[in-house]
């Protein structure tokens, strides 16, 4: 019988010796390996925090001392020890598990964060609360590392830790040297000197043997953070940095060790103020593939568990390999454009821009406030800059976007990867925000181009605007076949055109085939339909309000609210416009929307072609429209469902 089988709530893990918690670390790995290999998700950072995370739950008393993750994709090992090992199989699936921590599976997940650098103000704010309510003898204890510590958040909270000596709080800090990629900045220098100097075997033989020495009460307790800070300024002096805030601080660890990592957690527990806690981690540890790889095992699609290799290998780009193609040609032909990236070099393409033009490329760290505001700054100096960054993390820097760049009316081009319904990551990755955000911004242009050919139109056209934020946006999916634009209105692409047309169908980005596919559903019903791509989706063009003149139904189809997107500042400017047209929008409901694969999602929410052609006739009938079916067999009256279900697409994608 293996010994996770017996492991139901973290108290099980308190009566086992040495010897069985190596096994049971074994265990966990397996099981961490043969899970994501099928599932997907992020493996290397759970791989890494086993022993760190057994040694957390045997010191404190989850859930009533709080644990909280930063960057909760480090919270695996978490789920698997708090009575989730038998589900584990169904992480990131539709129903199963989350990829992150989730209020609504257990009561030891206290927050469901995924965005970085958010963890220590939420401790904070705890551990202020019960403080405040008397609840003595509860430790808030937040795990942040991965990266986290470059985000300028962390540091607003630390600055206010400090000045709360008696917060029941220890903040873990789980240096592994990476984000997604090798942690960049100031204090990832200052933490990889602590793991590069000759000195820290050394230190580290001392602490243990001295932690070990020390009894866990009064005043020894505190002689012993004076020890330690000795030991830390004549052995290790860049990690002072930490007690020069005026927060204890204790390390570096090997978090590996789970005897000496429980020795250290129990002194910190008991110091009775805010300690931070340094574990030296690998991430990937236990499996030779991400530890050699640990950039591509960040975060995986399924892969075959012994070689780590991907199961299915792509035949076709996906939109990231296709702009960074695009992006290392712009750079090639304009000298002034310059990218930045925050902590996402490899994942968001520019990798190749990097090995072209080194000196044109600046990684900012989990930093996206300061990567906008930099921006600004650099093109105000005269160039032009791309900040290439995942459409959910815009959301961090939407002030500098509005008051930085839109504002000063400098030319910073926003290209947002993983826009649209993303999938198995769930709500907080879904990026489904990015139009109704832009949208509010005075100026910016916004693209979304529905292939290859337009991706490469947009993106020249971007860099040719200086005096505007432009923004281009696209998923994570393999680039489409190219859609043919059969003519033009103007400025607009038509990509379908009935002989007679009194449906006017927009469909953009991601959802233009799916317009195609319901023009096709519509005519066979005997309804005409003009579908039209803006790709320059904001702002609204004259065009595209003269296209709805006319017409008997305006139709929006996009991956992006309903609320602020496309459809609602169209029907705005039909207002202006004195045009009185119905409209419909399909598009993302105002709510989070919970994991699944994009088929999955997107039939959940009604759109896939099948569902918005049916929901189009009927409200096409509801109106009374004549059309060439009324005098047919297949008509019926009283606004009653009319159409030939055979006769519209058979699937749902």
């Amino acid at each position: 019988m293996s010994l996770l089988s017996r492991i139901k709530s973290p108290a099980d893990l308190r009566s086992l010796n040495q010897a069985q918690l190596t096994r049971l670390a074994r265990e966990i790995r397996k099981l961490l390996i043969e899970s994501v290999s099928k599932t997907g998700g992020h493996l290397g950072p759970n791989l890494g925090v086993v022993e760190l995370t057994l040694a957390i739950h045997r010191v404190f008393d989850s859930p009533r001392d709080p644990i909280i993750f930063d960057t909760g994709h480090q919270s695996y090992v978490h789920k698997i020890i708090t009575g989730r090992a038998a589900d584990f199989n169904t992480l990131r699936q539709e129903g199963g598990l989350s990829g992150y921590p989730s209020r609504t599976e257990s009561e030891h997940d206290w927050v469901e964060n995924s965005h970085a650098s958010t963890s220590l103000s939420w401790a904070e704010g705890m551990a202020k609360g019960f403080r405040l309510r008397g609840e003595k003898g509860r430790t808030v204890v937040a795990v942040i590392g991965d990266g986290a510590l470059t985000g300028g958040m962390a540091w607003e909270a630390l600055n206010n830790i400090a000045v709360e000596p008696d917060l029941q709080l220890v903040i873990i800090v789980n240096d592994n040297g990476r984000s997604y990629s090798e942690t960049v900045g100031g204090l990832s220098q200052q933490l990889a000197g602590i793991r590069t100097n000759p000195h820290y075997k050394e230190a580290a033989n001392w602490f243990n043997r001295n932690v070990s020495r020390v009894p866990l009460v009064g005043r020894h307790t505190a002689e012993f953070f004076a020890a330690m800070r000795s030991a830390a300024r004549g052995l290790l002096v860049p990690q002072v940095m930490f007690s020069d805030l005026g927060i204890k601080y204790i390390g570096p660890f090997d978090g590996h060790d789970i005897t000496a990592m429980e020795r250290a957690f129990r002194q910190a527990k008991l110091y009775g103020g805010p300690v931070i806690v340094h574990a030296i981690t690998r991430k990937g540890e236990g499996f030779l593939a991400a530890e050699r790889d640990g950039e591509r095992f960040h975060t995986v699609g399924a892969f075959n568990e012994v070689t780590g290799e991907p199961k299915s290998a792509s035949l076709q780009a996906t939109w990231t390999d296709a702009f960074a193609q695009e992006l290392v040609e712009l750079g090639e032909a304009h000298p002034e454009v310059v990218a930045l990236t925050a902590a996402m070099l490899q994942p968001t393409g520019l990798s190749r821009f990097a090995a072209a033009y080194p000196a044109r490329v600046f990684d900012v760290g989990i930093a996206e406030q300061h990567a906008v505001a930099s921006a600004a700054g650099l093109a105000t100096a005269g160039l032009h800059p791309i900040f290439v960054v995942y459409s959910t993390f815009l959301n961090r820097a939407f002030d500098q976007l509005l008051m930085d760049v839109a504002l000063h009316q400098v030319g910073v081009t926003f290209v947002l990867d993983r826009s649209g319904i993303t999938g198995p990551d769930g709500a907080t990755h879904h990026g489904v925000w990015d139009v109704s955000l832009a949208a509010l911004v005075p100026g910016l242009r916004l693209a979304t181009p529905r292939d290859r050919l337009r991706l490469h139109q947009t993106l020249q056209e971007a860099i040719a605007v200086n005096d505007a934020p432009t923004m281009v946006r696209y998923s994570k999916n393999r680039v489409p076949d190219e859609i043919e634009t059969v003519s033009h209105l103007g400025s607009l692409d038509v990509t379908w055109c009935s002989e007679d047309a009194p449906v006017l169908l927009v469909g953009y980005g991601e959802m233009a085939a799916t317009a195609l596919v319901v023009a096709k559903a519509l005519q066979r019903q005997g309804i005409g339909a003009l579908v039209v791509d803006p790709v320059w989706a904001l702002p609204i063009s004259a065009d595209l309000v003269a296209a709805t003149r006319g017409r008997k139904l305006v139709v929006t189809i996009e991956d992006n609210l309903v609320v602020g997107g496309l459809g609602s500042a169209l029907e705005l400017a039909m207002d202006a416009a004195g045009i009185e047209v119905p409209t419909r929008q399909f598009g993302v409901p105002r709510e989070f929307i919970a994991p699944g694969t994009r088929d999955q999602v997107l039939k959940r929410l009604g759109l896939t072609p099948k569902a918005i052609a049916a929901s189009i006739i009927e409200t096409y009938v509801a109106l009374k429209v004549p059309t060439p079916e009324d005098s047919g067999d297949t008509a019926t009256s009283g606004g009653q469902q009319w159409h030939d279900e055979a006769a519209l697409p058979l699937a749902d994608s």
